[in-house]
């Protein structure tokens, strides 16, 4: 029996905005996943825009936000290795896997949720009847996938993802481009959340999204399940 395979695609937008401030993809919501569908036996392929080393939010590298995940990671030549040589985004095809998954950060909201490449992949997933998975910011890949009825994809979902009130406890609401929590209602989706900063997940089909890093290791191990149940 083969390998089921699940690809990760992640950013390659390291600033915030115009500024000078870096961002990137958050490092628990990379680590923890991958290490879940590592377990799991999963195959697993990385890819990003640009392709090579995708930029790490440097904020996600403090020591406050660490979990045994991503200690573990940072201790892993080989995950890091694998990291560093992702596939470019125009190189991928559903077809080749059984589930892709996204993870978060503030780069998403600039590249992959207008990257036509990225819309026509999640797109193909959903048309194959295949799972898609996102965290915290990486919900925003959603919001520019339409179906084939010309509906959004979240449109009568059940969907999570960073909340207004978690991005301005951060204090970058005015300096995002758009707010998760409002564009995925404003698509029809049926948004719900916790508690800020606690673990929630929603589960619609073949969708599955998580609210925030502390939901990361949830949304990996729904999808697992879902593949699992297959």
């Amino acid at each position: 029996m083969s390998r089921k395979k699940i690809l990760m695609v992640i950013t390659s937008h390291d600033r915030l905005g115009d500024g000078n401030e870096k961002t990137g993809f958050w490092l628990e919501e990379f680590a923890s996943p991958y290490y879940v569908f590592k377990a799991a036996g999963l195959h697993i392929t990385l890819c990003s825009p640009k392709g090579g080393q995708p930029p790490i939010d440097p904020k996600s590298a403090l020591p406050e936000f660490q979990t045994e995940a991503t200690t573990k990671f940072n201790q892993d030549p080989v995950a890091r290795t694998h990291l560093a040589q992702t596939l470019r985004l125009v190189e991928v095809q559903a077809s080749d896997y059984d589930a892709v998954f996204y993870p978060g950060g503030h780069g998403p909201l600039w590249d992959l949720t207008c990257d036509p490449d990225s819309v026509s992949l999640i797109d193909d997933f959903f048309v194959q009847g295949k799972p898609v998975g996102a965290v915290c910011h990486a919900s925003g890949v959603l919001i520019n996938v339409v179906g084939e009825d010309e509906e959004p994809i979240v449109n009568g979902k059940r969907v999570t993802g960073f909340s207004n009130s978690e991005e301005q406890a951060v204090g970058l609401s005015d300096v995002v481009p758009y707010l998760v929590e409002e564009e995925l209602t404003n698509r029809g989706g049926l948004y719900r959340k916790a508690e800020d900063w606690s673990s929630h997940i929603e589960i619609d089909g073949q969708l599955i999204t998580g609210q925030n890093p502390a939901s990361s290791s949830a949304v990996a191990q729904a999808l697992v399940d879902y593949l699992n149940a297959r």
